[in-house]
């Protein structure tokens, strides 16, 4: 059986993605794709071996499954109606959905299902495995160039000009229910490993300003009765949005993969 797919979005993540999608993956089809410019996203798929239909965010609803790849400030437009229409919904922008646990209870009723990729992160399988047991702690540490932290909501409201830091520099220390809200477009790795491990309010984070990154660096640390793990990832900036990484739409098609493979590797 085919699964067909809908795209919000067509930039660093979404792009990469439907073109992953066009060039033919077993039980996948892309059949439509939305982004605000509407005209933009015609001539970008025009070129496909099968253009995608192009449509609203509501529209996408009709795929059997809707994968956000927009900027946050327009995820509700894409995650009601889908989670409303009892698809499979598969959130890029996991800080946002951190905030909006409410959309759960509304895919409970629905019979949708939201599926949260691992995106810029690793080892999500061992952080589900440990929260099976007692976990004592879990932390999270981000390291990012000042261009990838730019605009960020808890930067503007503590006046902090990341482009003036000249030095490694912690500019948030905080739980990940305050630091999704603060970055929503920088941790949404701190949100999916709240999400698989103790929860927002439990999980520590700490994030850095470094002139010097030139990658996107993460370290988890957990404490667990079942065991004790470091992971530590540098992930590669697009080019298109330093705010997110290469590895984040190959981990957005993983997932994708997952659905419909016949064998699929990790719990």
């Amino acid at each position: 059986m085919t699964m067909t797919v809908g795209i919000a979005g067509l930039g660093s993540i979404g792009l990469p993605l439907a073109c992953a999608l066009d060039a033919g993956i077993d039980g996948l089809r892309l059949m439509a794709v939305s982004a605000s410019d509407h005209d933009k996203a015609r001539r970008t798929v025009a070129g496909f071996i099968s253009p995608p239909r192009v449509t609203d965010a509501a529209g996408l609803a009709e795929a059997d499954i809707v994968v956000e790849a927009a900027p946050a400030a327009v995820f509700d437009a894409i995650a009601i109606p889908a989670i409303d229409a009892g698809r499979i919904f598969v959130p890029s922008s996991v800080g946002a959905l951190l905030t909006r646990m409410a959309l759960v209870d509304r895919a409970r009723m629905s019979g949708a299902r939201i599926i949260a990729p691992t995106g810029a992160l690793l080892g999500l399988d061992a952080v589900r495995a440990a929260a099976e047991g007692h976990v004592t702690s879990i932390s999270i540490e981000t390291r990012k160039a000042p261009r990838g932290l730019v605009g960020a909501p808890y930067l503007d409201l503590h006046k902090i000009d990341v482009m003036a830091i000249t030095t490694p520099t912690i500019i948030f220390e905080g739980n990940a229910f305050d630091a999704a809200a603060g970055f929503p477009a920088n941790v949404n790795v701190a949100a999916a490993l709240a999400l698989a491990g103790i929860g927002p309010e439990r999980t520590n984070v700490r994030i850095w300003c470094d002139p010097a990154a030139i990658r996107n660096m993460h370290t988890i640390q957990v404490e667990a009765d079942a065991a004790r793990f470091t992971m530590s990832i540098e992930g590669v900036p697009s080019e298109g949005n330093p705010r997110t990484g290469k590895l984040t739409p190959l981990s957005v098609l993983a997932c994708l993969r997952g659905l419909v493979s016949t064998l699929k590797i990790g719990s």
